[in-house]
Formats: C-alpha cells, structure tokens, sequence
C-alpha cells in the first residue's frame, strides 16, 4: 500500500531581498528609508562624532565648534530638512517595518537573522536616545545656539549622573552599530555589492567603520567625563578665541 509522502520543508537561504520595483507605494517608502539612513542621517552621524571628538581639546575648542555650527547660514531650514525630519520618518518608519517584518530566530538561527533582531532594537534605542538627547541638549536648561560656551560644561553635567553616561555609552555603541550594518544593508540593497563574497567582504569594511565610529564616540564621552576637564568653566570664552583683524594688518 502506497504511503502519503510527507512534503519536504521548503529550502530557506541567507541572504538580503533586494528592493523590486512594482511592490506599490512601499517600494518608494522604503527606497526613501534606506537613502535616508546614510543621506544626510549618516553624514550627521559622522559630523556629530567630530565635533563631539572636538571635546578632547577641552571646553573652548567644543565651545568653538557648537559656535561654529549655529553660525552657519539658514541653520535653523538646515536642522529641520536634513536632521529632524529625516530622523524622524527615517524612526518611525522603521519601526512600522518592524512591526509588520518577521525575524526567524527560532527556526533558522542563522546570523543575518541575529544581525535583523539586533539592527531593529538598535534603532529602537537610537530614536529613543536621540529624541531624549535633543529634547535635553537642544530645548531645555540654557540655550546652546546663544550660549555656545556653556556646551561643554552642559554635557559634562549631565554625564555626572551615572544613569546618564550609562545611557550614553549603550546608546553610542547602538547607534554605531545600527549605521555599520545600515551601510551593508544599503549596499545589498541596493545592488551594490553583487553575490556572497561581495556581500561577505564588505562586512568587513562595515565592521572596521562600526569599530572606529564606536572608538570616537567612547573617546568623546571619556572627555567629559575624565580627569583633565574636571575644572571646565560653567561658561568657556569661546567668544575670545579668535579675534577680529584691525584695518590694515595682515595674517601670517
């Protein structure tokens, strides 16, 4: 007598699902998404890194570079069109991805399954952590963008709070970590890493760049929070740091 044959489990491979065209208005939405996690969200990831990195010089020369930043023309356009609203649709997007998305960590333990789970709670404690930050920072105690010499001591306040550094120091790793594998992400995507190898190699770049970004960032957290800067001035004269040429003088 003839047994039912019990149809195999279908093959799952590793791998990263390119973007299709003909998904409907999802494929645009998540097009923007993944271009928007590396421009402009990455390019102020890496410009909010170096001028953090600027605390290792001390109160004035961070004090300098905030002052630097509020100077720049139409500022404040800037900061809502290429760092707030971006962050923005870029979080909250991704979360709406979450919720709908699904991780096989049961039952297919595989690495890019890990690296899916962790990418998503990174994200989570990155939105999280920057709308506190900014919130904090940005709009409440004294005004940085008029007082850009209070910038340092600021910060270094808040990381006195041992929850707080706490905070910061997971926050940064996440967030470096998130941007890292974001960039692979973007990459497979995108198509611009073709086939495994590809794919494999550049995890390494990724992972170099996720290291370094993570190295600065605890660099910069060590500077507020360390032994050389314990003494910063509530306000740093960073209006004092360079001073304007009289009529007739010339630069060396």
């Amino acid at each position: 007598m003839a047994t039912a044959q019990i149809p195999s489990a279908p093959t799952v491979k590793k791998g990263v699902q390119p973007l299709r065209a003909g998904q409907g208005t999802s494929f645009i939405w998540r097009k923007l998404h993944s271009l928007l996690g590396i421009i402009p969200i990455g390019a102020f990831l890496l410009e909010h890194l170096l001028s953090n990195f600027e605390a290792l010089k001390g109160p004035i020369a961070y004090g300098q570079q905030v002052r630097f930043l509020n100077s720049l023309p139409m500022v404040r356009i800037l900061e809502w069109v290429f760092i707030f609203l971006p962050i923005l649709y870029h979080g909250l997007y991704g979360l709406y991805i979450w919720f709908r998305g699904k991780s096989n960590l049961v039952y297919y333990p595989w690495a890019g399954n890990w690296m899916y789970t962790a990418q998503r709670y990174t994200g989570l404690i990155a939105i999280l952590y920057i709308g506190q930050h900014v919130l904090r920072q940005r709009f409440m105690g004294i005004s940085l963008p008029e007082n850009p010499g209070a910038a340092f001591a600021k910060v270094q306040h808040e990381l006195a709070n041992p929850w707080m550094l706490a905070v910061y120091i997971i926050a940064m790793i996440a967030i470096c970590w998130h941007f890292a594998y974001g960039i692979w992400l973007f990459a497979a995507k995108w198509g611009i890493t073709p086939g495994e190898q590809a794919r494999k190699r550049f995890g390494y770049v990724c992972a170099a760049i996720g290291l370094g970004l993570v190295i600065m960032g605890l660099a910069s957290i060590w500077a507020f929070v360390g032994p050389r800067y314990q003494n910063a001035p509530e306000i740093a004269p960073v209006s004092h740091l360079v001073a304007p040429m009289q009529p007739g003088t010339h630069s060396a």
